[in-house]
């Protein structure tokens, strides 16, 4: 993989922190997970519970590792994760019957009812950007982009 001069090559400014995109973007993770905190709460829900309920509303009844393939987690995180969501009344997880290594995960009546209250949340996490739409979707497509990219690296370990 051939790379483009980075900004700032050859200057003593590029290991300051205010020069690292890596601590940019965690910075900004912790911003939006302190926006998405109290709009959680009341819903009795954390943000990667919130993750996974995003997922299962865009395709119910799904594996377990279908889900840490769209979250980019693995099924050690993953596990514990859903035992709580199940515990709280929100999934059900099943054996699948055509193959029994296999785990599924389906929203059950409470879960399908959340759906509802998380679109106010989503308003106001996008409210709080301070992004107009085109901003927004920009942003999100350069986003995905970089992860893209840094998931492609040579060195990535998977």
């Amino acid at each position: 993989m051939t790379t483009k001069n980075p900004p700032h090559s050859g200057s003593d400014s590029i290991l300051e922190l205010s020069s690292q995109l890596c601590f940019a973007t965690y910075a900004t993770a912790h911003a939006f997970n302190r926006v998405y905190k109290p709009l959680l709460d009341p819903l009795g829900l954390t943000y990667p519970q919130y993750l996974v309920l995003l997922v299962l509303w865009q395709g119910d009844n799904v594996t377990v590792k279908e889900i840490g393939q769209h979250l980019h987690l693995d099924s050690g995180t993953l596990t514990p994760l859903l035992k709580r969501l199940e515990s709280a009344g929100i999934v059900r997880r099943t054996r699948d019957p055509h193959d029994e290594r296999q785990v599924r995960v389906s929203l059950t009546k409470q879960g399908h009812d959340l759906k509802a209250p998380a679109l106010k949340v989503w308003n106001e996490v996008v409210c709080a950007t301070g992004l107009d739409a085109e901003k927004f979707k920009v942003l999100m497509d350069q986003l995905n982009a970089l992860r893209e990219s840094l998931n492609a690296h040579p060195g990535q370990q998977r």
